[in-house]
C-alpha cells in the first residue's frame, strides 16, 4: 500500500512524540489502518436496497403497461431488478463512501476497537517495564479513533479524557487531514498526563507509525 504519511510528517509527529515520552515518562505508539474489516454484510444490504428500489420503479413504471402480465415482461422485470441490486452491491466494493453508508456507527466502534487491541497484542505494546504503554489509532473507512492505554496509564487515561482527545482528533479525521489529528491528540495528551513520573525513562518501544491496510 502506498505510505500515507509523508517523510516531513513522520518526522515531525515522531519528534513531538519524543518530547511527550520523555516529560511523561510513557512509550506512545501511533498506528494508521485503511480498514478495520472486510464487513461482508455490506454489499449484501446494498443489494437488497438496490432490488427494493429497482422493483419499485418498475411497478410504478408498469401500472401504465397493458402487457404487464406478458411472459415477456415478467422476465424483464426479474432481470432489471436483480441487476439493479447487483449494481449497488458493486459500489460498495468500488466506492469505500458509498459502501459506508450501510455501516452502523456501532459495529464500526466495535470492530475498530477489537482492531486496536489484537495489534497492541501483536505488536507487544504491552513490553514496558512500567506497563506505560499507549496506543494511538486512526481506522480510515471507518473514520474512528482508538486510545488504548496500558495498564499503568489507566488511571490518568479515563474514558471522559480518551473521549475529549478523540472529539479533538475527530474534527480534522473528517476532513482528512490525518496528521492535523495526530497532532491534535497528541497535544491533547500530553496536556492530559502527569509530569515527572518516577521510574527510568528509556525508548522501549518502536518509533516507527504504524501503516497497515487491515481486512
Amino acid at each position: 500500500m502506498n505510505q500515507i504519511l509523508s517523510d516531513d510528517d513522520r518526522g515531525r509527529l515522531n519528534r513531538l512524540i519524543a518530547d511527550i515520552e520523555k516529560s511523561k515518562n510513557t512509550q506512545i505508539v501511533l498506528a494508521i489502518i485503511q480498514r478495520s474489516d472486510s464487513y461482508a454484510e455490506l454489499p449484501w444490504k446494498a443489494f437488497a436496497l438496490g432490488v427494493s428500489i429497482t422493483g419499485l420503479l418498475v411497478f410504478i413504471l408498469n401500472l401504465f403497461s397493458l402487457d404487464w402480465y406478458s411472459w415477456i415482461s415478467v422476465l424483464i422485470v426479474i432481470t432489471f431488478t436483480l441487476s439493479g441490486g447487483a449494481v449497488f452491491a458493486l459500489l460498495t466494493v468500488l466506492i469505500p463512501g458509498f459502501a459506508k453508508l450501510f455501516l452502523s456507527s456501532f459495529r464500526a466502534e466495535v470492530e475498530v476497537q477489537q482492531c486496536a487491541e489484537s495489534m497492541f497484542l501483536s505488536k507487544e505494546l504491552f513490553a514496558t517495564s512500567q506497563r506505560r504503554g499507549i496506543l494511538l489509532l486512526v481506522s480510515l473507512f471507518e473514520r474512528k479513533i482508538v486510545i488504548l492505554p496500558d495498564k499503568g496509564m489507566r488511571d490518568q487515561l479515563t474514558k471522559e479524557t480518551m473521549h475529549g482527545i478523540i472529539t479533538q482528533m475527530t474534527m480534522f479525521l473528517k476532513r482528512n487531514e490525518i496528521t492535523q489529528a495526530f497532532k491534535a491528540g497528541l497535544e491533547q495528551l500530553s496536556y492530559s498526563l502527569e509530569t515527572n513520573i518516577q521510574g527510568p525513562n528509556k525508548n522501549e518501544l518502536s518509533d516507527e507509525i504504524i501503516e497497515e491496510k487491515g481486512v
